[in-house]
This record gives structure tokens, sequence and C-alpha cells, in this order.
């Protein structure tokens, strides 16, 4: 990194004179060694704003230190696993094997592909099969083929992420304690939910303006941590991305872009995906060739669904509309380029109109579901996991290439999400299953 000239966010620091052992008016080396050093610093000041983590007590790593950035040819590709399920029926044989398999899909993915970031988007843990003392040690199996490549990777939490003997809170401290994990928490409330962060992905050329924003939100769901009612009953979550965090992603997407004087190009993640995936796929229709993937969870499940419009649950209750405004702040977001989700499994749909209960009009955003990654979960679909690959060149054009990888070796479903997608026509993907 070069001192000559350092510009940090506002914050600008002028070399001295370079050392020379014959000019005795120059800058002494312990000098210019202490200028480095102080470039040095202010430059993980500048990125640790950026990329603000919970201080968790017993976190001692996370990779906040360590950017994010555009290869050298570049690109930046991120896997996506989903829906991994690990810790299933530990009790029987069955379960564990099925943790062995899951990672082996990993093995088999990551092995084909060469990713910059890993994203495990949601139901890490099936949580209500987990024990309160062991819950959150699932996540050294899960990580273990990251850290063996030393991948970085980053989470969002699913409806099995939280139960009576797990929370999300302290499958963040598990994560937190290896260096390689990006995984944060920016909005803190009993209500929010723990997984709602961002993170700025850099250029290239060593420069330290962000040119990818990635967000990560928290949809909840599941149970309350060791919480039971006046039956003894546990609690159940909202399963939505609570106002809040809504609240929060609007005004940091703000003020990240007034700091820059620009759009900044961003993608979003989130586990269960929002009622628009649902109502695109009732009202408008999934083509097989134009929107390739499987089509098989119908209807899907989104966001609110299960909820009253009041708030409380009630299985009568089909869907409460409580995700409005995150898909309102989704849509009104100027360079998000796509939103993928997972809990259910399958295609990209533009969406580019209005649907049913919405007073408002899709902007052409891109809503997407990844492959079923692991063994545990239901659904007996040929694993995978899928694959994001942006260019810098091709940001410039709101263009994503994307495509599931299977556990096979097999490449399914590649698309390029651009303009003309959903009338372009691809291949369409068949449904195979173990």
């Amino acid at each position: 990194m070069e001192c000559d000239k350092v510009q940090r966010a506002g914050v600008r620091i002028m070399k001295t004179a370079e050392y020379n052992p014959r000019h005795p008016a120059s800058a002494s080396k312990d000098n210019h060694c202490y200028i480095k050093m102080l470039c040095a610093f202010i430059a993980a000041v500048f990125l640790t704003t950026l990329t603000v983590s919970l201080p968790l007590g017993q976190d001692s790593h996370g990779g906040a230190d360590t950017p994010l950035r555009f290869s050298e040819d570049g690109t930046f590709q991120i896997s996506i696993f989903e829906d991994l399920h690990f810790g299933e029926n530990a009790w029987e044989q069955w379960g564990p094997q099925q943790d062995v398999k899951s990672t082996g899909v990993m093995n088999a993915v990551l092995d084909a592909e060469s990713p910059q970031l890993v994203v495990l988007n949601g139901d890490l843990i099936t949580g209500e099969n987990t024990f309160l003392e062991n819950s959150t040690t699932y996540i050294d199996q899960i990580v273990a083929p990251l850290v063996e490549r030393d991948l970085p990777w980053a989470s969002t939490y699913g409806n099995h992420d939280s139960d009576f003997n797990i929370s999300r809170r302290n499958i963040l401290g598990r994560e937190r304690l290896y260096r390689n994990a990006r995984t944060s928490q920016m909005v803190f409330g009993e209500d929010a939910g723990v997984s709602n962060y961002y993170l700025p992905v850099f250029s290239s050329d060593g420069g330290w303006e962000p040119c990818l924003l990635l967000w990560f939100f928290d949809s909840r769901g599941g149970f309350k941590y060791q919480q039971t009612d006046e039956s003894a009953q546990k609690i159940g979550q909202p399963n939505w991305v609570d106002h809040s965090v809504v609240d929060w992603f609007q005004k940091t997407r703000d003020s990240l872009n007034a700091h820059f004087n620009r759009t900044i190009p961003s993608l979003a993640f989130v586990h269960i995906p929002t009622n628009a995936s649902r109502a695109l796929q009732l009202d408008v229709g999934v083509d097989p060739y134009t929107e390739p993937g499987i089509d098989e969870d119908t209807p899907l499940a989104g966001q609110a669904q299960g909820w009253c419009a009041d708030g409380t649950s009630d299985s009568d209750c089909e869907y409460g509309a409580q995700d409005l405004p995150f898909m309102k702040a989704l849509t009104s977001t100027a360079g998000l380029l796509a939103v993928f989700s997972a809990h259910d499994h399958g295609w990209c749909f533009k969406w580019n109109n209005t649907l049913p209960g919405m007073d408002f009009t899709g902007n052409g955003l891109n809503l997407c579901f990844g492959q079923h990654s692991g063994y545990g979960g239901y659904g007996s679909w040929s694993r995978g996991s899928r694959q994001v690959l942006l260019t810098e060149a091709s940001l410039a054009e709101s263009e994503i290439d994307t495509w599931i990888r299977l556990e096979s070796g097999d490449v399914i479903s590649s698309v390029t999400l651009n303009a003309t997608y959903g009338l372009d026509r691809y291949p369409p993907t068949a449904d195979t299953h173990e």
C-alpha cells in the first residue's frame, strides 16, 4: 500500500520526504516507517468503519481487517450454500451420516469452483434437534471445508437456526471464533434478528472505495431461545425482516451513496424469500425456458406466511403482509441487482410488474433461489450450490452470470441476469433427485 497520498473517507495524510542518508534534512528512517504504519492504521480504521462488527466478548477473530476484493482479472465469485441442516437427528445413525454427506457437497463444489466468498444462506443447523450444551458446535463442521481452503464466508440465519436450545447470537459467536468469518450484526434490538449487516467489496486495483456492496438480512422465524409461554410451549418468532432493519438499510444505503457521491451496485441475501417470489410463481408463472430451475416448491413459502395482519401467529392466516416495507425498500434501491433467497429452491425471476396486494411496481430486480445444499431438511433434489459471478466491467452493465454447480459436478440453470433476462431462452433444468 503506497503512502504517498492516502485519502480515507475525508482523512488525508501526506507522506514526508523520502529517507536519504546523505541528506541530513530528510526524514529519518524511523519517521518514514512510522508514517507507513500510520497510513496502514488509517486504512484499517476506514475499513472497520465500513464493516462494523459486533463486539462479542469472546470474539477473538472475525475477518473485518481483511477486505473482500475483486481478483486481479477483475472477477468476484460467490458460492452460496443453503439449507445445510447440520445436526438433524443426532441421536440416530442416520443424522451424522447426513452431515458427512453435506460436507461432501461443499467439498465437491469448492473443488470445482474458485469463489472469493462463500455465503451460507440460512438454516445452517436444524435447531429443533439440537441439545443446549452442544448446539453451536455444528458450526465447526460446517465451516471446516472453508477453513481448510482459507476462504472467507458470510452467513444469514434461517428459521431453523433459532429454537429453544439454540440462538442466533450464539451461532454468531461461534462463527466469529474463526479468522475468515465475515458474519456480523449491525442492527440491535430484541426484534431485529442478528444477521443484518453489509460487506463492501473493493476493486482489483488496490483502491479503497467500494465498487460493490453485499447486504445480508435476517428473516428470523423459528422459536425464541430458552423461552416458553404460560402453557410451557415454545414461543414463535416472526418470519420476516423487521421494520427496524428496513429503516437501518435505507438510511445506511443512502448514507453510503451520499458519502461516495454515486450509486454503489449491490446484491442482497436473505433466507426466507419475500412474498413477491410467491406472487410471481402463482400469478405470473415460471417458464422453464426463460426462468430455468427447479419449480417443485409450489406454492413456495415466503415471509409473513402463517401470520395474521395484526401480527399474531395463526395457521388459519395465510399471509399477514408484514414484509411489504422490506419489499418496497428493495425495489426502491437503485443499483440493487439481485436478491438471493433460500428456504425454497429453484429459479431466478425478474420482477418488473405490479403484483397482487402491492401498491408499487417491481423495478426489474432479479429474485433468485439457489439449490438445496444439505442432506438434512426436506426434499430429495440433487444437492448443489448457486454460483454468482461478477466482473468489474459487468457491474457497469448491471449484469450477473449465475449457475448451479451440483455435487455430481454437473452445471445446470446457467443464465445471465441482464436487461433481457426473462425474455432470453435457455435449456430447461431437469429436476433430478438423489
